[in-house]
Order: C-alpha cells, then sequence, then structure tokens
C-alpha cells in the first residue's frame, strides 16, 4: 500500500515538473509573439502616419520571417509609388506653370465663368482691361464691366465673334468667343475676349482709301469713255479702220477698268451696308435666256458658244433680276475667260429639292483643289497664276449677292477637264 501510494505522488510530482516546463516554454514563446506583434503594431502606425522608412527587424523565426519580409516588400512599394506621386506632381506644377505662362502672354484677354456670368477666373489682360485687382474680380458679373454691341446675343451660347465695349478701357472694340467646359459636372464656360481697336482703324482706314480712290477713278474713267464713244460717233470727223480698231480696244480696256471700279464701289457697299435686295417674280427660262444671248456677243469675240439648256417647264423664282444677272454674267464671263474653243459653255437651269439651280459648265483649265476652297475669299483670284487680271471681287460677291437671297454657290472642278459652278436661289 505504502510502495503504492508512494509512486502516485511521484506520478504527480513528474506531471507538475512537466507542467511547470511546458508552462514556462509556452510563456517563453507568447512573450516573443507579443513582442513581435508589438513591432508589427509600431511599424503599421508609423506606415499610417506617413512614415515609410520603418521597417521591422529581421528574425530568425521562419514563421515571423515571412510575415516579416512581405510587410518590408510592402513597405518598399509604397515607398517607391509616393516617390512617384511625389515627380508627377511636381512635374504637373511645372506643365501648370507653363501653361500659365502661355495663358497669361496672349493678347487675348480669358475669363472662366459659370451660367450666370459670374466671374470664376480671369487672366491679367482682363484685369488690365478691366481695372480690377485679382481678388476682387471673383464672383463679380462680367457685365458689370462689359456691354454687347447687340443685347440679342446676350444667351452664352450665342456668344460668337460678338462686339462688345469695355467700359474701363480707353479702347472701345472687342470680339467674344464662347466655349462650354463640357467635363465639368458643374457648368462652366470660357470666355475669350479679343482687342480688335487696331483691325477696325486699319479696316477703316483701307475702306476710306477704296472709297475715295474708286470715287475719284471713276470721274476720268467715265470722261474718256465718253471721248471715245464720241471719237467712234465721227463727231470729230472721220477715222481709218486702224483708228478705229484702237479705239475700240481703248473703249473695251476702258469698261473693263470701269467694272473694277465698280466692283470695288459695290464690295465697299457690301461690307458697310450689307446687300438690298429687290425682289420680284422672275420666269427663269426666259430670264436666263436673255442673258445667254447678250453674253453670246461676248463669246463670239473668241469664237466660243453658249449652250443653253432650260428646265423642262417653266417655273418662277422671286429674286432681285438686277443682282442675279451680275452673278450669272460674271460666272459666264469667267468661264468664258477659262474655256478652250474645243467646246461650249453650257448653262442649265435645274431643280434641287426647295432650290432653282442655274449651273455654268466650262471645259477648259479647272480649278485646283487647294484653291477651290479660296476662291470666294475677298481679293484672291486664281488668275494671278496665269498673269491674266483679276482680283477676286466678282466671285466674293457673286457668293454674297446668293447667300442674300438664302442660296449659295458650289463649284466643282477637275484640272484640265471641266469646271461647274452652281447658283442655288430658293424657290417661291
Amino acid at each position: 500500500m505504502f510502495s503504492y501510494f508512494y509512486i502516485i505522488n511521484i506520478c504527480v510530482i513528474i506531471v507538475f515538473i512537466c507542467l511547470f516546463f511546458i508552462t514556462r516554454k509556452t510563456n517563453k514563446r507568447w512573450s516573443k509573439i507579443n513582442d513581435y506583434l508589438g513591432k508589427v503594431t509600431t511599424t503599421v502606425d508609423s506606415i499610417r502616419y506617413g512614415n515609410l522608412s520603418t521597417k521591422i527587424e529581421k528574425v530568425e523565426h521562419p514563421t515571423y520571417q515571412n510575415v516579416t519580409d512581405s510587410i518590408n516588400r510592402m513597405v518598399e512599394t509604397l515607398n517607391d509609388r509616393e516617390k512617384m506621386i511625389i515627380e508627377y506632381q511636381a512635374e504637373l506644377m511645372r506643365q501648370n506653370k507653363l501653361l500659365e505662362s502661355v495663358i497669361n502672354s496672349l493678347s487675348d484677354g480669358i475669363l472662366i465663368i459659370n451660367e450666370k456670368f459670374d466671374i470664376l477666373r480671369a487672366t491679367p489682360k482682363i484685369l488690365k482691361w478691366f481695372g480690377i485687382k485679382g481678388k476682387d474680380i471673383i464672383g463679380k458679373n462680367v457685365f458689370e464691366f462689359m456691354q454687347l454691341a447687340d443685347e440679342d446675343y446676350l444667351h452664352i451660347d450665342k456668344l460668337n465673334n460678338v462686339e462688345a465695349f469695355i467700359k474701363h478701357t480707353p479702347t472701345n472694340n472687342f470680339i467674344i468667343n464662347s466655349q462650354p467646359l463640357s467635363s465639368l459636372e458643374k457648368k462652366r464656360y470660357v470666355l475669350i475676349i479679343k482687342d480688335i481697336t487696331t483691325e477696325k482703324e486699319i479696316e477703316t482706314l483701307k475702306e476710306d482709301f477704296v472709297a475715295t480712290l474708286t470715287h475719284d477713278l471713276k470721274v476720268p474713267i467715265v470722261a474718256a469713255a465718253n471721248m471715245i464713244d464720241l471719237f467712234l460717233a465721227h463727231k470729230f470727223g472721220d477715222i481709218s479702220d486702224k483708228q478705229e480698231f484702237a479705239l475700240n480696244s481703248m473703249r473695251a480696256s476702258n469698261k473693263e477698268l470701269l467694272d473694277l471700279v465698280q466692283i470695288l464701289l459695290e464690295t465697299y457697299k457690301i461690307h458697310e451696308k450689307g446687300i438690298s435686295l429687290y425682289k420680284e417674280n422672275i420666269d427663269l427660262n426666259s430670264f436666263v435666256a436673255g442673258i445667254v444671248e447678250e453674253m453670246q456677243g461676248i463669246a463670239n469675240g473668241v469664237k466660243l458658244q453658249i449652250k443653253f439648256i432650260p428646265y423642262k417647264s417653266d417655273f418662277m423664282i422671286n429674286a432681285d433680276p438686277m443682282q442675279l444677272q451680275r452673278v450669272i454674267k460674271n460666272l459666264i464671263s469667267n468661264a468664258i475667260d477659262h474655256s478652250n474653243t474645243k467646246d461650249s459653255i453650257e448653262v442649265k437651269i435645274g431643280q434641287i429639292q426647295n432650290f432653282a439651280t442655274i449651273s455654268v459648265v466650262d471645259f477648259g483649265q479647272g480649278i485646283a483643289k487647294d484653291e477651290i476652297k479660296m476662291i470666294f475669299n475677298k481679293y484672291y483670284s486664281a488668275a494671278k497664276k496665269l498673269r491674266k487680271v483679276g482680283t477676286g471681287l466678282g466671285l466674293y460677291l457673286s457668293q454674297q449677292i446668293a447667300q442674300a437671297h438664302g442660296g449659295e454657290i458650289t463649284v466643282i472642278s477637275e484640272e484640265n477637264v471641266r469646271t461647274e459652278f452652281c447658283v442655288k436661289i430658293p424657290l417661291g
């Protein structure tokens, strides 16, 4: 019995000893875990506050080392990305400064406004024109400083090449263009304001010069024309055939010069007052047939025929007969100048949707593709390349007259093959 009790006591003691060592070892392990978790917590907190130079020291335990390496790699990645962000922000600041410098150097003024015309930002040029400091302009309505020449354009979407006046600057000739900033959630607009005072002054001087010059030129030209007519009428005695030929040549040249002066005057009037139309109902077939018959006399001089192709039935248009006649004559005259003598010039009447069409076709030199878009510009002439007299004003005026009627002139050309000018005039 004693022996049995003794063995039990020995076993209990051994168990307690084992438990003691196990507990001690476990406590040491937990202590290490707690220490490691403390380091991890400290590192994470440091990262959270922006310190990306913090790292966990290496440990010998393989499990802990894997976690340590992962955290340290994460810190390195975050550190690299932070450097990239800093570099990107620095580059963005450089680009913004460059853009701001470019904008500030522009001769035009730029405003950013909202849909209520309240100013959100302005360039130094605007501040100078408006006579106000930078901070004081924010939130102000743009029309505290500007006034539109035409109040019908007060809607922000209609501000395209609209003339305006600035109240706080001595110069009064400006134009405004608006452009929406559609990428923004809130409606924002860019106003580009251009000072055109100098251009206006130059244009005025040019117009005054042209008006005065053409008026002063017209008087002696008309006087010379009258004198030539008197000679041809034998008012000063008989003339020889050679003299008659020379006088007729002088009369033709004199007429060309007078027509040029008249075109210059008409261009000036259009720019100054626009085109005045005096419309009436016109039987288009018979109207154009009369013009073709008149122009055939000119075509005969260069051995050309003008073929007239009327519309299948008579129809009426409402147009200014004098102005429309001028357009058709100009197109036929151009066709005579640039056509060859092998093929006839065609003048055709047609209809496209709600437009009557008068087409003039010649089979001659044609017009280069890069010139077609410019031939209706004022003072442009394709004839300059051919060393012929030409100002381009004829086509410019013709297009203006067509547009005043609510139509237009289009052109299709193939070099050295054919050219077709088509006048479109609304029906009714």
